[in-house]
């Protein structure tokens, strides 16, 4: 897939204030500080579309950009770790469960992992509240430009061995580099395979 072109929307805190368009729309989400921003710039040829920042937390909306004029891709609040009141950690909280228990429009979502950590208890549990709610997602590992190829096996490897206690199989996962491109094809193909696959329904 070739992004041509990727507006942005609407930004806003009511699930109900989202597009209403019935296109597909795929979510981005990660703990503070994943790098999320920079992937979504990179995914798109746009390094001013989603704002990056050294401080966690930035993102604090709902961010709706639409690209190609078929397909909606979504910049949620990250969940974690973030230098803001115990007040605004909650509301982020209620922002993410609303648009993911409302939004009937949601074809996958991409969670994103740091692929230099070992895992966090925040992101399993953050996964297991998705298959809880039957809601389909990928993982996104980010910043291998920053591991050699050696040590990005050995960390995913070690992040199935964990995966597998609680699910069957391991979800499909992306490995990616917002510095060096890597996995972008692989991402937006993915993309473009299940929009496909969803119009010949």
């Amino acid at each position: 897939m070739d992004i041509k072109n990727a507006t942005f929307v609407i930004s806003n805190t009511n699930v109900n204030k989202c597009p209403q368009e019935q296109l597909p729309e795929y979510a981005f989400i990660g703990r503070s500080n994943v790098g999320k921003s920079s992937l979504i710039n990179m995914l798109t040829n746009n390094k001013n579309l989603a704002k990056t920042s050294n401080k966690p937390g930035k993102t604090q909306l709902i961010n709706h950009f639409i690209i190609n004029k078929t397909w909606f891709l979504v910049d949620l609040p990250g969940y974690g770790y973030a230098k803001v009141s115990k007040k605004a950690r909650s509301k982020f909280q209620d922002i993410i469960y609303d648009y993911f228990s409302k939004r009937l429009q949601l074809v996958c979502t991409f969670v994103l992992i740091d692929s230099r950590h070992r895992p966090q208890k925040i992101d399993l549990e953050f996964m297991q509240f998705l298959g809880e709610h039957s809601i389909p997602f990928c993982i996104i590992f980010t910043k291998t430009d920053k591991l050699s190829k050696t040590q990005i096996q050995k960390n995913i490897t070690i992040y199935k061995k964990e995966m597998l206690q609680y699910w069957e199989t391991m979800p499909t996962y992306f490995t990616s580099s917002s510095v060096t491109c890597s996995g972008k094809n692989d991402i937006l193909n993915f993309i473009n395979k299940v929009n496909n696959d969803l119009n010949t329904k």
